[in-house]
Parts: C-alpha cells; structure tokens; sequence
C-alpha cells in the first residue's frame, strides 16, 4: 500500500526536475553559444549542446528574444549592480572609474553582451527598460563625480556610448591576441574624461533621440524574432 501511494507523485517530481535540468541546461549553452558567436547564434546548435531537440527549446522559450532574456538576466543584473555601487561610492570618480571597468568586462569576453549593450532591439521591452534602469544609475555616477569636479563637466550619459561601441571593436580584435588589451583603452579614455584634462570639444554631444537612433541602426539588422 506504501508503494502505491507514492507512486503517483513519483512522475510529477520527475518531470519537474527534468525540466529544470533543461531549463539550466538550455541557458548555459545558450550564454557559451551568444558569448562565441553573438546573438544570432543558431538555435539548433544551442539545442544541440545543451543535449536536447530544438521542440525542448521551444517548450521553454517561444522565441529567441525569451532566450536572450532569460540567458543575460544574470549579466544585466551584475551590470545594475556595478551602477548602483557607483553610486552608492565614497569616492564618486573611483565609484565612476570601477562602473565603467565592470562595464567593459562584462562585455570583453561577451559577443552578445557587446550587442545588447551597443544595439538597440526594437522588440524588446524588458532589454530597453534594463539599460534605461542603468542609464539612469549611470547618469547620477556622472554627476557625483562632476560635482567632485574629477570628472570634465561636458560629459553627457550619451557620450558613454562611445566606450561602449570602441570597446565592442576593440575586445572583438583582441580577443583571441591580448584579451586585456581593452583595459589600455579604457584608461585611456578615463584620462580623456578628467576635468582638469578637458578642452574645448568641436561639435555638441549626441542628444538622447539621436542616440536611440544609432542604437537602433545598429540593431536593426539582429532578429530575436524567431
């Protein structure tokens, strides 16, 4: 009677740890595949790798954008964090300097972490309200270390998207000869940010619509459709 009892259950809690064995195995080969081949990595690959047929994927992800979502939460959750720290710094220029190397290394291994972070996708609400969070976290580390006087005073949010699209070029290049190479860079352009290194600059900064439309060039030809 014991055995009959339990029995019923048994099936249940089976599926259910299988499941999430897919699940978990599912993102770390989705994260390994975007990370090497960027976000137009091939579904049946990541399939494949994770061990199952592409229908399993598709059980617990309608699309691929529900994939990348699910595979960069931890990465863009690391990224707010870095922001948020910055904030939150007692020394605002270190708290500024310490956000945008997490930044860069965040994305320096990451192919598809480079391409949400330099694109804008149309389709994707919760990727869009995410860098609107860290933008804005990244816009009061600014003004910290602005009010510091560390940091030059014309400086805009929208000019850190530079950083963001040299250093996508930069860590592609380098990857596979010097992967720190992009760390030289980042310095480089830290001692371009310092106030009491500041010139007077040629033309006026992006304003936030013309960023949106440069992110949204170079995202328009990624589909997450699928």
């Amino acid at each position: 009677m014991e055995a009959a009892s339990a029995s019923p259950a048994s099936p249940t809690r089976t599926l259910r740890r299988d499941a999430q064995r897919n699940r978990a195995a599912l993102l770390a080969a989705a994260a390994d595949a975007f990370a090497r081949e960027g976000l137009e990595a091939p579904l049946e690959g990541i399939a494949k790798a994770a061990g199952l047929a592409i229908g399993t994927l598709y059980r617990h992800f309608n699309t691929r954008l529900d994939l990348v979502q699910a595979a960069f939460e931890e990465k863009f959750g690391a990224w707010a964090a870095a922001a948020e720290e910055a904030v939150a710094a007692d020394d605002p220029w270190a708290g500024f300097v310490r956000y945008l190397e997490a930044m860069c290394e965040l994305q320096a291994d990451d192919r598809g972490m480079n391409d949400l972070a330099s694109m804008r996708l149309p389709v994707s609400g919760y990727i869009e309200e995410q860098l609107m969070r860290i933008r804005g976290l990244a816009r009061q580390a600014m003004q910290r270390a602005q009010d510091q006087g560390m940091l030059r005073a014309d400086l805009t949010p929208e000019d850190l998207a530079f950083v963001i699209w040299s250093h996508s070029r930069i860590a592609a290049a380098t990857r596979d000869v010097r992967p720190d190479a992009w760390r030289r860079h980042l310095y480089l352009m830290l001692d371009a940010f310092r106030a009491d290194r500041a010139h007077p600059l040629p033309v006026p900064p992006l304003t936030e619509s013309e960023l949106w439309n440069a992110m949204t060039n170079l995202g328009s030809g990624a589909s997450c459709a699928e």
